[in-house]
């Protein structure tokens, strides 16, 4: 057994290039998208007192907030944040009773 041999081919090597700054990557929409559709269910929820619509703008917050990126707008997302936890704060204010799912109604 040899202890000096390198299994590397020097022949096969190459040298890493980065690719040309012009190329660059498709922009995720995802953070705008979810955005606004918080926005949109936030104000379902306050208001038509739909307390899916509340829960469902939190989630959609959430999302927009955790793929957000340092260069976005942290006013806008953090608005839109606080806009769908006071859907959902408003909503039990005005009925405390427990979230009936939205399909409850269709069956009675």
């Amino acid at each position: 057994m040899q202890l000096n041999s390198d299994p590397r081919r020097a022949d096969r090597e190459r040298r890493y290039k980065p690719p040309p700054p012009t190329s660059a990557p498709a922009e995720d929409l995802t953070t705008d998208y979810m955005n606004i559709l918080g926005m949109v269910f936030s104000m379902c929820g306050l208001m038509m007192r739909l307390k899916w619509c509340a829960w469902t703008a939190v989630f959609c917050s959430s999302i927009s907030f955790a793929n957000s990126r340092v260069s976005d707008d942290t006013k806008q997302i953090v608005s839109s944040f606080m806009l769908s936890i006071s859907a959902v704060v408003m909503s039990y204010l005005q009925n405390p009773a427990p979230m009936s799912p939205p399909w409850a109604a269709l069956t009675t």
